[in-house]
């Protein structure tokens, strides 16, 4: 196949190939998308920045159908980009990469390397294998041989990281194409996962997000199922650590171990994402999903009963094949009863290669948008209704660099609450300005559906400078090549730094 302005591998590179990562979908891919990052880095090529990339990486999603559509109309934009910049490579790789293989490079010969789930530190040897051969390649191993936190990572930020405990999915969920394409789960050592946790801690972050397909399964590889309420435990003696979170949990292995320790371990954090998908049992059984609506509001009461100001979110689809007004009516009446914090919503999309694509009833388009639009605004008044209770009260928030800019006029900044509230809170004249990774205390003052609007409680704002802050300006003087501060007492390492993710030697504190 002969690419777009491809380069021979005679020709001499004077200064260091940069590159570009887009990522399309869920939370495991933005972690992965730190990781194909890192081996890049580790590989000699640099972040572009904003410049036009030589190479421009597209971690795919597959989970819905304008998957394919967001690709290929992305693709087409890079195609006449390429005709433009000599020696320019696209690489496709992720969970649509792993399901679509060749038709890719099919429907977009102009792509230089197709890699899968299982590959991803493969992706710097076939970029320099498609140059040097001049032809595309492709790679996708159907299971995987090198556990991805293994893998160098480019952390995004200097003060929360994410942490994956598991790959790959056990359930059959008939809607979901996961594992077909993430493959049977796969657990890491507890051990291992905790060094990395250390190690973030180590580079100044003092937040972190535990992932898996289904979390809270984690242990099932090694027959513990109380494993991942220990883990939850484990990384409560962590020093340094001050906010645990974790995403996503299966209704069907949520067990009340893990509600004891998410109440009994300080650093984790009051919030539970819980999908419901359908509060309908008809369609819960058509999805296959094994809990119905009664055990999922049990769980619920009893996280609400131990931890009391938990904010609780969901995932919902709308429209599943077969579902009737009366299906739908159960679904308002569990997010009703449910209090959701806020819900991710959906609507039903066939993905070729699952059960449901084939089952008969598929529900008319029209229909779907319109139970869409009643769900939407049904959580709406949900979320703003759960949001006003909180004015008055005092929050704690970790300030964020990419949440939300200062907003100028209002001299306002933005972070997150310890319930994972989006928060934007007014910084008054003459108070010390917060770096990302610093806490600051505020009270709410009012409300919507998305969002905590706060404010200092007194004339100034009351603002906790922390490790996670010095690791952030550290990083900015380095980026600019302006000498670092003396690094504080358990803080080190550069903002994009490369690390190892299973270090064998800690960081002094």
């Amino acid at each position: 196949m002969t690419l777009l302005d491809s380069s021979p591998a005679s020709e001499a590179v004077e200064r260091p190939r940069t590159y570009e990562v887009r990522t399309f979908g869920c939370q495991m891919n933005v972690h992965d998308s730190e990781r194909l990052s890192g081996s890049l880095e580790a590989a000699g090529y640099v972040r572009a920045d904003g410049a036009p990339a030589d190479v421009v990486v597209i971690n795919t999603c597959a989970v819905r159908e304008n998957a394919d559509n967001k690709l290929y109309g992305t693709l087409g934009h890079l195609a006449s980009t390429k005709r433009e910049h000599d020696g320019m490579q696209i690489a496709v790789g992720g969970c649509l990469a792993q399901k679509d293989k060749s038709v890719i490079l099919d429907k977009a010969p102009w792509v230089d390397v197709v890699f899968g789930t299982h590959n991803m530190g493969s992706l710097p040897a076939l970029l320099e294998r498609a140059r040097h051969n001049g032809e595309a390649q492709l790679e996708i191993l159907e299971s995987l041989e090198i556990f991805p936190s293994t893998l160098p990572t480019r952390r995004e930020s200097t003060y929360s990281g994410w942490v994956s405990i598991s790959v790959g999915c056990n359930n059959t969920c008939t809607f979901c194409i996961v594992p077909s394409l993430r493959g049977k789960e796969k657990d890491r050592r507890p051990g291992d996962i905790l060094s990395e946790i250390e190690l973030l801690v180590d580079d100044g972050a003092i937040e972190v997000t535990l992932l898996g397909q289904n979390v809270n399964s984690y242990g099932v590889e090694f027959g513990d199922r109380l494993a991942f309420g220990k883990l939850l435990r484990a990384a409560g003696g962590i020093d340094g650590l001050e906010r645990v979170r974790f995403t996503s949990p299966h209704p069907a292995a949520f067990t009340d171990d893990v509600i004891d320790a998410m109440a009994e371990t300080p650093n984790v954090m009051p919030q539970l994402h819980m999908p419901l998908q359908s509060g309908s049992d008809r369609i819960l059984k058509a999805m296959r999903r094994s809990y119905r609506s009664e055990k999922f509001l049990g769980i619920l009461d009893r996280v609400r009963e131990r931890i009391p100001n938990a904010a609780i979110t969901t995932d919902i689809i709308v429209g599943f094949p077969g579902e009737t007004e009366e299906d739908f009516a159960e679904t308002l009446r569990v997010v009703e009863q449910a209090r959701f914090v806020s819900a991710y919503t959906f609507q039903y999309s066939i993905r070729p290669g699952t059960p449901a694509a084939t089952l008969p009833d598929q529900v008319p388009k029209e229909v779907v948008q319109e139970r869409y639009e009643r769900l939407t605004e049904l959580q709406e008044r949900i979320s703003g209704e759960e949001n006003a209770k909180l004015v008055g009260t005092a929050v704690e928030v970790l300030v964020a660099a990419g949440e939300g800019r200062r907003d100028g006029a209002n001299a306002r900044m933005s972070g997150r609450s310890e319930d994972g509230r989006l928060v934007h809170f007014d910084v008054p004249a003459g108070s010390e300005i917060p770096r990302p990774g610093d806490v600051v205390s505020v009270v709410v003052t009012r409300t919507a559906p998305h969002f905590l609007i706060a404010a200092p409680s007194g004339d100034t704002l009351q603002v906790r400078r922390t490790r996670a802050g010095h690791a952030f300006d550290r990083a900015e003087a380095e980026s600019c090549a302006i000498p670092a501060h003396a690094p504080a007492s358990g803080a080190s390492g550069p903002r994009g730094a490369v690390n190892i993710g299973l270090p064998s030697l800690r960081q002094p504190r």
